[in-house]
This record gives structure tokens, sequence and C-alpha cells, in this order.
């Protein structure tokens, strides 16, 4: 006959062990991001070492090689013409230069497109419009069906956010002289870094990616991406990688890495930057993370066996393991965040845990903050500007984790859909209006929701920590609650704005 007492001690059993094993789990993801938080240090580390060794091409050019500049578009009409008259500014020989317009567009683009291409024809510029019936293979078909009637040996490629520079040739082409050189990626910087907390938070996440990884990676030897625009390839090294492929979402990222397997080496030029129209819209830039977070998965699942079997430098296969997984982080953040606000009720008998959180909290979110107001630093934001965003930054980081776990999942189980552009309106400057003009971006989703649910779900954890005297982690958890509070409800309410504007209408070209 078992007694109360026996029924009490295998209750305590039971309950140390559910506490135990959570606590197990919660430790181990929270390992997981430390490493991925270690290797921004360690990017950051790879960067400051190689710091002087800046590239600079082998030789001039004695007669300029002839360059195609191939400008992809679809559903651009607000900032088509600006486009096309950068590129046409583009300091070069006319005889050298031929300009492809590749305009997928169903709306008024093909219209402006087209009037634009005819005026800059008629002032004798190579310059041509293309658009096609279908968009099979999306940008990278688009880009495929331009290559097969491109003039030039040189291919340059901007998106139609994008305002190159006129000097962006006479910066480039000479890297070209060394015969290994496939590519040469300029800096993104930004036309609207301060528009608003959504597009400065933007412009700190491109600068590290830029400033931070891609020149750490180049100058220290590893393999880093063109980054589908605000670059120039050679045409046989486009080819002899087998050309743009369209299995990915990201098809900058797998011919890149398919390029330099094939042996050809990239550029990047740090110093050189290209000014783009960052999204104001936060479902435009959560559909530009879910398609570049689904891309990356699907690259890596790809190229990342043949990329580990091959005979590489150990050091080039275990970067190219960091890169295209990173994004599998968000994966274990979403766990991480179902579980954290229970931990501060399962740790109250766990005091001494408290200490082990110091360095995880130091891999895994001190980490990321020193590694973005480094890269702040680099690109030449100055005093209290490099830190003042860096709460908004992470806070919009978490935010987005359920919006691209799901792209992780979707890529994981072959989950199909289409590419999804990123809307841009034209708008540089707080004066400038996008609410009225007509867009094209994701109307009613679920995940907002989700996302709301979460953020209420850390205001409780805060005021759990605040009355029960876990003031230390709350700064640390109130991250969390504004990023989930502010993603959720800024969707929600420019997803409200969108329904109410009208729906593009369909326009045809007059001509190919």
């Amino acid at each position: 006959m078992i007694g109360p007492g026996a029924h009490h001690f295998q209750a305590v059993n039971i309950h140390m062990l559910f506490e135990s094993s959570f606590l197990s789990v919660y430790f181990v993801l929270l390992g997981v991001l430390s490493i991925y938080g270690l290797h921004r240090y360690y990017m950051a580390y790879l960067y400051y070492r190689n710091k002087g060794n800046v590239p600079s091409p082998k030789g001039e050019f004695k007669e300029l090689p002839t360059v195609t500049i191939q400008l992809p578009m679809y559903n651009e009409q607000y900032v088509a013409e600006r486009l096309i008259e950068a590129v046409v500014a583009i300091r070069y020989p006319k005889d050298k230069l031929e300009i492809q317009v590749l305009d997928d567009s169903t709306d008024e683009t093909c219209v402006v497109a087209q009037r634009v291409v005819e005026r800059f024809r008629s002032l004798g510029y190579d310059i041509r419009y293309i658009h096609r019936t279908n968009r099979q293979g999306y940008k990278a078909g688009a880009l495929e069906e331009g290559l097969r009637q491109a003039k030039g040996d040189f291919i340059a490629v901007f998106d139609a956010d994008f305002v190159p520079s006129p000097d962006f040739l006479e910066r480039t082409i000479h890297f070209f002289t060394d015969a290994n050189i496939g590519m040469v990626q300029v800096r993104w910087e930004h036309l609207n870094r301060t528009f608003s907390w959504l597009t400065r938070a933007q412009a700190v996440l491109l600068d590290g990616h830029f400033m931070m990884e891609s020149c750490a990676r180049h100058r220290s030897g590893r393999f880093f991406n063109f980054n589908g625009t605000a670059g120039i390839w050679r045409r046989v090294a486009i080819q002899e990688a087998g050309g743009w492929q369209h299995d990915t979402l990201t098809e900058d990222l797998d011919l890149s890495y398919r390029a330099q397997l094939a042996g050809w080496n990239f550029i990047f030029l740090a110093d050189t930057t290209s000014p783009a129209e960052i999204p104001v819209e936060m479902n435009s830039f959560k559909s530009q993370q879910h398609r570049w977070a689904k891309g990356s998965i699907q690259t890596a699942k790809k190229l990342l066996p043949e990329i580990l079997r091959s005979d590489l430098p150990r050091k080039v296969k275990m970067e190219a393991f960091f890169h295209l997984t990173n994004n599998f982080a968000y994966l274990f953040m979403v766990l991480l965040c179902l579980l954290m606000p229970v931990s501060l009720v399962v740790r109250a008998n766990y005091q001494s845990l408290w200490f082990l959180d110091l360095p995880v909290f130091l891999l895994a979110t001190v980490s990321i903050g020193f590694f973005y107001a480094a890269a702040q630093k680099e690109v030449g934001i100055s005093g209290i500007d490099r830190l003042k965003y860096l709460p908004l930054v992470l806070s919009v980081g978490i935010g987005m984790c359920i919006n691209n776990a799901k792209a992780v999942l979707e890529a994981l189980f072959g989950i199909e859909s289409g590419f999804t552009r990123t809307p841009k309106y034209n708008v540089v400057s707080r004066n400038n209006e996008w609410k009225a003009k007509r867009n094209y971006h994701r109307r009613v989703d679920w995940l907002p929701w989700l996302e709301l649910t979460l953020g209420v779900w850390f205001s409780l954890a805060v005021v759990y920590a605040a009355i029960t005297g876990g003031w230390l982690a709350v700064p640390f958890l109130m991250l969390f609650q504004f990023g989930f509070l502010y993603v959720s409800l800024l969707s929600l309410f420019q997803t409200r704005l969108a329904g109410r504007q009208p729906a593009p209408t369909g326009v045809s070209p007059s001509s190919n």
C-alpha cells in the first residue's frame, strides 16, 4: 500500500524532472544562439584584422570593354524613370554601353519605362525595352532572357530601387583586368535612412551585412555573395557557373556560390557605394526578409553538401556553413520566445542559474549590439548616433523571428512560393508621401496576430518579473515585448491602409 508521503515524494520527483528537463532545453536553445552570436564577434575580428587589405585593380584596360547594364523591374511605376535616368548618366563611352530594361510589369510601369527608353534612344543611347509576357523564373528568368540578347562581355545589374552613381563603372570595370575576377560588388547606401524608425533599423542591419560581413569575408579569403544588384559580372563567369537559375528565391546567392565553387574570385568594394531606397512599409520589409531567409536555406540545401565535400580550405567551408545556415537561428529564437517567460517561474527555485545567463547574454545579445555599433562606426556614423538606435535594431530583429522562421520552415519542407517583389514608392525624405500611392504588398495575413500574441505574452512576463523582483530580466524582456508589439501593430495598421487603396490595373506595352 502506497501512503500519501510516497505520492508526495513521487509528485516532487516529477516536478523536479520537469523543471530540469525544461531548463535543459532552455539552455540548449540559448547555447545554439550563443554560437551564432559568437560568430558575429568572429566576423568583427576578421574585419579589423584584415581592414588594411583594401583591393585595387591590377591594371587598367587600354581599350574599355563592352558593358551591358540590366535593369530588372516588375510593377515599379514610381521609380522606373529615376533608375533609367541614373543609369544613362553613368560615365562610359556610348558605343561601349548597352542598357536593357527588363520589364515584367503588368501595370503603368510599362508605359513609364517605354516612354523613358524611347526618349534616350532618340538621343543616341543603346537602350532597349524588353518585356516578357510571362514571369517564368521571376527575376532570374528576366536576367537570363536579357543575357541571351546582351552584347556586353560584362553584365551590371541594378534593381529598381537603386540610383547608381555616375562613376560606378569607372570604379569597378578595371578590376576585371585580372582574368580570375568574376564579379565586383559595391556597398549599398540608403537614400531614406532617416525616414522613420523602421528605415533606420533596416539601414543599421544592412550596414552590418555589407560593412562587416561582406568586407570581412572578402578580405579574409572566404566566399561572399553578389547581392542581386549594384554589382558587375564577367559574362563568362555567369555562364560557366551554370547561368541564372530559379530553383531558389535568392538567385544571386545561388549563382555566387556556384561561381566561386567553379574557381572565380570576387571583389567587394566597401568604399564604393550605390544608393538605394529602403522599404518604408513593414509588410514590404517582411516580404523582403521572408524571401531572403527562405532563399538562403534553399541555397544551403542545394549547395552546402557540395561545398562541404569539396577540397576548399576549411576556413571557407566553415564560413559558408555559418553564412548559409544563419537563418536557422530564427527557429531557435521562436522556441526561446515561447519558453522564456515560463523560465522566469521555473528558475525561481534555481537562483544560481542567473549566473549562467550572463555569458549567454554576452554571446547571444551583446554580440549583436557590438557588431552593429562597429558597423555604424565604419560607415561614418558618429557619436551617440551609433548607439541610440541599437535597442530598436535588436527589437525589430526579434520581432521578425516568426516571419523569418516561417520562411525557414517553408524552405526545409519544400513549400513553394512565388517571388514577391518589394514595393518602392520613390520615398527619400520625410516630406515624401507613400500612403496614398497604389501598392502591391500582401494584404491579410495571420502572422501579425501571432506576433501580437507574443507581444502580450512578453508584456505579462515583464509584469511578472517586476512583481517578483526580477528587475535584471526586465530590460531584456522589454526588447522582446517592444519588438513583437512594434512589428505586429505596424503590420496591422499598414495592412488596413493598404486595403483602402485601389488595386493595380493591368497595362500592356505597345511593343517589345
